[in-house]
């Protein structure tokens, strides 16, 4: 398993190292025990989530305030995304910036994204399955989301009319967001 850091402090890609014979391929897709060693952050895991987008679905910008802030360690099973995750921790150096990593089933690639990020992503494929680890229980009072295209952000989504739900369409702007982190 190779643990990449990232342009913005405390978001690393990880990138599986895979077993390949004639009955298919095998990975690790997380140990507890190479995570904690090589990211050096005591997490644990409380809840798994997993979607299922058709080609075209675009789900976030999504973090929740503290004090049920959650980090994630996400992957894609089956499909395709471009992942996007922006600095919302105030005193970071890269607050308000962005990164874009394509996860799919081919590169089995993770992102480890801390607290204090929102995060998003724009399926490529038809029935792209997410999947998502949480460091914390899903609370309805402290989730929150940023506007998927605040033309602040500048984030380079490869689809300009994704499909997307009305609560991410009314989202608030970056300019008018303040950080609780």
């Amino acid at each position: 398993m190779k643990i990449k850091t990232t342009s913005i402090k405390g978001v690393y890609l990880i990138k599986p190292t895979k077993f390949k014979d004639k009955r298919g391929v095998f990975f690790e897709s997380f140990n507890e025990q190479i995570f904690k060693k090589k990211i050096d952050c005591k997490i644990n895991f409380v809840q798994d989530n997993q979607s299922l987008s058709y080609k075209g679905v675009l789900r976030g910008l999504h973090f929740q305030n503290p004090p049920y802030a959650q980090a994630k360690l996400v992957s894609v099973v089956k499909g395709s995304v471009l992942d996007v995750v922006v600095d919302l921790r105030k005193e970071s150096k890269t607050f308000g910036k962005y990164i874009a990593e394509e996860l799919n089933e081919y590169n089995n690639h993770q992102l480890y994204i801390p607290k204090g990020m929102a995060h998003g992503f724009l399926t490529l494929e038809d029935n792209t399955i997410f999947t998502y680890k949480c460091s914390g229980f899903y609370n309805k009072e402290s989730e929150d989301s940023i506007l998927w295209n605040d033309k602040s952000l500048n984030i380079k989504w490869p689809n300009s009319n994704p499909i997307f739900s009305e609560k991410d369409g009314n989202a608030k702007k970056f300019t008018s967001f303040v950080s609780p982190f």
